[in-house]
């Protein structure tokens, strides 16, 4: 490491502990010291290692050249932003660490960039969108961006892919961490590292698909925001409606369901009647078919709603609302359907519709790739191959990654 300014350094790790929220004795239990080493640290009496510098920095939520520099202090501190919105994000310590340590791979990655020349900016677009002032306007917003979005993406009425790996195509950093139960997700936005998006790993697979496209809501309307927390205390916020109907159009748009229920012959009229033009006709010579159907022939029933969320990805409880709020079914039918859910993952485990039924598909990993550690893995081969690591930071991001050094030098060497 260059001689560094120790003085300079230790009030950098001095305000980048306070707003991480950690005790000097929680920094010296991660460094295994003594708390009058971090002091001495602090007050610049005491050199730190590079291995201790970098151990740091994933603590605290930052990159290492971020502590280095004394400008990045101008920038208001994402935990300080976080403490405010979150009560639960400031009390558990374990919550603040789990988001440091991928807001730090985060901003190593912003970093790898700069050094690559690799565009940090975010590929998908700022939705100018007014304030909701009411939920129909929340809920209209909403799907209309949903439409628009997957008018951009070209992606049709099919079912959305790994949606990590979509909102990542976007230039967004994206993950799942272990965050409380009511607290599904957070979208952050910030200098030092640019826009991502943590989910809870905790949920199913379907939640936590749900949770990527709300989140991913947040960035395409959201930016004026420095982080948004999705939980159970904030639901009925407007900008959370809106997101949450964003989700639900964007996972399961209209147009794929009408398709989806009309190849089984659901949601038709009771009467159909075809005519069909003939040019050599006169008059009104025309050729007609009509046809009855039944009205419990064309009810949607929970078995179709359990096709519909397989094919989608979705829960049933997201794939029953979504059916309501086209009006595909009606307010009693939609109280019937939610009374069958446990019929219709009977109907998973019988037809082992995902890997793991009982869990609506939790290790279905083509839905569900880790992209976060693999971007940044990426970037840390490349800018070795570029001679722009030495085989020191290499072992620093092998701890990082929580991939083994011997592995990862195997890997960068290779390249």
């Amino acid at each position: 490491m260059a001689k560094i300014d120790t003085v300079l350094l230790g009030r950098q790790i001095q305000e980048a502990r306070k707003s991480a929220g950690f005790t000097q004795q929680q920094v010296a239990d991660e460094l295994g010291i003594q708390r009058t080493a971090v002091v001495n640290i602090e007050a610049g009496q005491r050199s730190i290692s590079t291995r201790e510098l970098t151990k740091l920095a994933r603590f605290f939520g930052r990159s290492v050249s971020e502590l280095l520099d004394e400008e990045s202090s101008s920038n208001e501190d994402i935990f300080v932003v976080l403490h405010r919105l979150d009560e639960e994000f400031s009390e558990d310590s374990e919550v603040r660490r789990e988001v440091n340590n991928h807001v730090a791979i985060c901003r190593e990655g912003h970093d790898l960039k700069e050094i690559l020349g690799i565009s940090s900016e975010d590929a998908s677009p700022e939705y100018a969108m007014p304030e909701p002032q009411s939920t129909i306007e929340a809920v209209e917003q909403g799907a209309e961006v949903a439409v628009q979005e997957r008018r951009r993406l070209s992606l049709g009425s099919n079912p959305l892919p790994d949606l990590a790996k979509l909102i990542a195509a976007q230039g967004i950093w994206a993950a799942k961490v272990s965050l409380p139960d009511e607290m599904s997700g957070m979208f952050l936005l910030h200098p030092t590292f640019g826009s991502a998006i943590l989910i809870n790993q905790h949920h199913p697979l379907s939640r936590r698909r749900f949770s990527f496209a709300h989140e991913y809501a947040h960035a395409l309307l959201d930016r004026n925001s420095t982080a948004t927390i999705s939980s159970s205390r904030n639901r009925k916020d407007l900008r959370e409606v809106r997101a949450n109907a964003f989700s639900a159009a964007f996972l399961l748009p209209a147009d794929g369901i009408h398709s989806f229920l009309l190849h089984r012959r659901k949601t038709v009229p009771s009467r159909i009647e075809q005519i069909v033009y003939d040019p050599s006709a006169h008059g009104e010579e025309f050729v007609a078919a009509k046809q009855r159907v039944k009205a419990s022939n064309s009810k949607v029933t929970y078995q179709d709603v359990a096709s519909l969320m397989c094919y989608f990805r979705t829960s049933y409880q997201a794939t029953c609302y979504r059916l309501r709020s086209l009006e595909f079914i009606t307010k009693d039918e939609l109280s019937e359907l939610l009374e069958k859910e446990a019929l219709a993952k009977t109907v998973f485990t019988v037809l082992q519709l995902f890997d793991e039924a009982k869990d609506e598909g939790e290790n279905d990993s083509q839905f569900d790739e880790d992209v976060l550690r693999l971007q940044v893995l990426n970037l840390v081969v490349e800018a070795y191959r570029r001679e722009e690591l030495s085989q020191g930071r290499l072992r620093d991001f092998s701890s990082m990654l929580g991939i083994k050094a011997a592995d990862l030098l195997e890997l960068a060497e290779a390249a």
